[in-house]
């Protein structure tokens, strides 16, 4: 007598959502890492071009100020460096001081701070102008 099966069985059915269950649960920690890893490099990037936007705020004006403190006028790129690190600003000197914003904790800021201060970027490292 042949079989005419037009459905899958409970045990098909269970053994798939296992499978499935098995791959999420490693996957989802890699993506994961992936999406902080990515938004750390957004944060060192905007890190860069803050730098660079005061630079060119201080040639004009004379002031790193509106740049990255000010928060009405404060760019982009410096409100999302500013999550994570903070500014010092030296405008009789020409220099700007990038710290390292020690209460925030979360995964990205962690990851990009880290990395600024290998490579010298945050810390107690002045930039001038």
């Amino acid at each position: 007598m042949p079989l005419n099966r037009k459905a899958f069985t409970m045990i098909e059915i269970i053994f798939s959502i296992v499978i499935i269950g098995i791959l999420a649960m490693v996957a989802l920690p890699k993506l994961t890492a992936f999406r902080d890893s990515a938004n750390s490099s957004l944060v060192l990037a905007a890190l860069g071009n803050c730098v660079d936007e005061a630079g060119v705020e201080y040639v004009k004006t004379g002031s790193f100020h509106h740049v990255t403190n000010d928060e009405d006028v404060m760019t982009d790129n410096c409100r999302k460096a500013n999550r994570c690190f903070g500014f010092i600003e030296d405008d009789l000197n020409a220099s700007l001081t990038v710290t390292i914003d020690t209460n925030e904790i979360s995964p990205v800021c962690k990851e990009a701070q880290d990395i600024a201060e290998k490579n010298m970027l945050a810390s107690t490292h002045t930039i001038n102008f």
